[in-house]
């Protein structure tokens, strides 16, 4: 018998009648991603039978792993009090989300940077599916743990609240932020404990080929190498760069004066990374000239001078002057053999000096040596900046009503700019994040090197609200300087472009302003738009008629969608299009991957005008097409399972609601 399909008309009568095919929206989470669910999952996926009731068999996975099981009571370990709950904060979901603010961004509709204003932990949590191995590099600066600086104070009862009363956001005083002296017994472990489970989660975003560079001093850069060792790998470690962070000693040091400050780098793969070269400096193209006019181009004069022993590099040789040489000074050798040297010299590649008597020279070509040079690990001051430098350009960027306002520990957007120069490509649209950002250096020193460059490079910058001493007229937090100092900077380059553009009118001068992001989303973070039911007993009628409603009574349908992008893993710089389908607003996400629709009084004639897009769109990427609605905007069950069926037969099978 051949089979038919069913029209729309049948498929609602056969669902309101509870066919097989009856079916109910998928319900979207408040929650961030499980990442311990996750794991698990994998976990079973690889081992099934380890797996007894929901819960593992340690024993019967340690008789599959065999010998890789390390069974030893005495073994080498780095451990603190605290660290198991560090581990399992990591993999915490957030119950918070992030809600934009175009009224504080630049350029809302056209960037692709974010400024992201929160608590670090909770917001790493969240980017961790729409982030996931997308990062090429990442930049910290955090707590130097000095005893001066705050150590984040995490409470994991209801860390969004905690996160609300800490930066004053319930009760608009804020509580104090805990410092961390070296009197505390817990000096490294709370600084640890800090530090883990953010390492933890950052790694997770980085891509294979990522690599992350912290700033510290000398209190815990014991500390931060072994944490990395663990987390990242000891395998992956780069390097330990110096940063000459002062460009004259302190005379008031107590011992030293601590002229320094150190740049830790590891990378997600160290075996496949490889950094970039930087550029060539004009001295060192300077030292390549052509005295001889040789058709070759500039060259320089290269020793031909072994000091260690070489058996073939004892003969003599004449100059083009008949001067002859029984050999190089005393105990050296040549460095090649005499069929070498003879060759060089018909090839014109000796040089005798302009006499022709001199010692040989090898002439080295520019044309033969790299376009670039290999990063080293002590970084000048006068090639990436120091703490001077870097205080006076926030105070030029940023306006201060108060001077007690003025952060001192800031790093010079150059030191940033050396980082993105070896890790990162100018066309290829790289991610950088930075999620102790403080003032801004980061998102500022990007934005500078595009500029230089032309590249596209995007930035994720997350900070915490931390009150001022003095709150200003504008400013109030930590996060308002570095907004501010952003918007600055975007003007700054702006008016430089438009300088150039004018320019640009003279003979000879190419002033064309080069297309840049020229702007930041600015996202905070809060708790869920989406409603977890909790009744109020006294008025229970009440409670069960509003849990209708699952989204927040002060929350915008600009607040949901950005949550709902963050719950299935999309980019939240992705553009947003908006389509009016008979009178109820769709919005299509990511060439139509994704459409949501929040109106109330849904009608199965929308629903049939959704399911045509993908026509007109064909998402390829799997799985298709998804859509989204909010669950109170159907009138009833029969409603909402006709729309499934709806969307089901053009092959949309992800629906969910909130």
């Amino acid at each position: 018998m051949e089979k038919t399909t069913p029209t729309p008309q049948q498929s609602r009568r056969s669902a309101a009648e509870g066919g097989e095919h009856a079916t109910a929206f998928t319900k979207i989470s408040g929650g961030s991603t499980d990442l311990l669910a996750e794991n698990i999952a994998k976990l079973k996926e690889l081992f099934p039978e380890v797996f007894a009731e929901g819960k593992i068999d340690f024993d019967a996975l340690k008789q599959l792993l065999g010998e890789y099981v390390d069974d030893a009571n005495e073994r080498y370990s780095f451990t603190w009090n605290g660290k198991a709950q560090a581990r399992r904060i990591a993999q915490t979901p957030s119950m918070g989300t992030l809600r934009p603010c175009p009224d504080e961004s630049v350029n809302w509709d056209t960037t692709q940077n974010l400024f992201i204003e929160g608590d670090n932990l909770e917001v790493l949590k969240l980017l961790q599916k729409s982030y996931y191995k997308k990062i090429k590099m990442i930049y910290i600066d955090p707590p130097y743990n000095t005893g001066k600086e705050f150590i984040y104070p995490d409470n994991f009862r209801d860390s969004i609240k905690n996160y609300m009363e800490l930066t004053g956001q319930t009760d608009g005083e804020g509580r104090k932020l805990s410092t961390n002296p070296e009197t505390s017994g817990r000096y490294h472990t709370d600084w640890l404990n800090m530090m883990y489970p953010r390492l933890k989660l950052a790694r997770n975003l980085l891509r294979d080929d990522g690599v992350i560079f912290i700033s510290i001093d000398d209190h815990e850069v014991d500390n931060l190498r072994k944490l990395c060792n663990e987390i990242l790998g000891e395998e992956n470690f780069v390097a330990t760069i110096i940063w000459q962070k002062v460009f004259g000693p302190k005379n008031t040091a107590r011992h030293f004066s601590e002229d320094h400050d150190y740049v830790v780098l590891y990378a997600r793969n160290a075996e496949a990374w490889r950094p970039d070269l930087l550029p060539r400096t004009e001295e060192q193209d300077a030292a390549y000239r052509n005295p001889d006019s040789d058709p070759r181009g500039p060259w320089k004069p290269s020793d031909l001078v072994a000091r260690n022993y070489y058996s073939k590099g004892v003969y003599p040789v004449t100059s083009p002057g008949g001067r002859v040489f029984e050999g190089p000074r005393p105990g050296t050798y040549w460095r090649v053999p005499v069929e070498k040297f003879r060759q060089l010299d018909a090839e014109n590649r000796i040089w005798w000096g302009s006499d022709g008597n001199a010692a040989p020279m090898m002439k080295r070509f520019r044309t033969d040596v790299m376009d670039g040079r290999v990063p080293q690990t002590f970084w000048r001051y006068e090639d990436v900046g120091h703490t001077k430098e870097a205080k006076e350009q926030l105070m030029q960027s940023v306006a201060f009503e108060s001077s007690d306002n003025v952060v001192d520990s800031v790093k010079p957007p150059r030191l940033i700019q050396r980082a993105l120069q070896v890790s990162t490509t100018a066309d290829e649209g790289d991610v950088v994040l930075d999620f102790f950002a403080g003032t801004g250096t980061t998102a500022h020193g990007v934005l500078l090197q595009n500029q230089q460059d032309g590249g596209n490079r995007q930035f994720i910058v997350v900070q915490l609200p931390e009150l001022l001493p003095k709150p200003e007229t504008k400013l109030k937090t930590i996060a308002d300087i570095g907004k501010e100092r952003i918007r600055r900077v975007i003007k700054k380059i702006q008016a430089e472009q438009a300088q150039a553009a004018k320019q640009a009118t003279l003979p000879g001068i190419d002033g064309t302003p080069k297309a840049l992001d020229l702007g930041f989303k600015v996202f905070k973070l809060d708790s869920s738009n989406i409603k977890t039911w909790d009744p109020d007993f006294n008025q229970l009628e009440h409670s069960l008629l509003s849990a209708t409603e699952v989204i927040k009574p002060e929350r915008t349908e600009a607040d949901v969608l950005y949550e709902i992008l963050l719950k299935y893993g999309l980019d939240l710089t992705l553009p947003l299009e908006k389509r009016e389908l008979d009178g109820k607003t769709a919005h299509i996400i990511g060439g139509g991957s994704l459409v949501i629709c929040l109106a109330q009084n849904m009608t199965l004639a929308v629903v049939e005008k959704i399911a045509a897009l993908k026509d007109e769109f064909k998402p390829e990427t799997p799985p298709g097409m998804r859509v989204v609605f909010k669950d109170a905007g159907f009138a009833n069950d029969e409603l909402k399972t006709n729309a499934v069926q709806i969307l089901k037969q053009r092959g949309i099978e992800d629906v969910r609601a909130v």
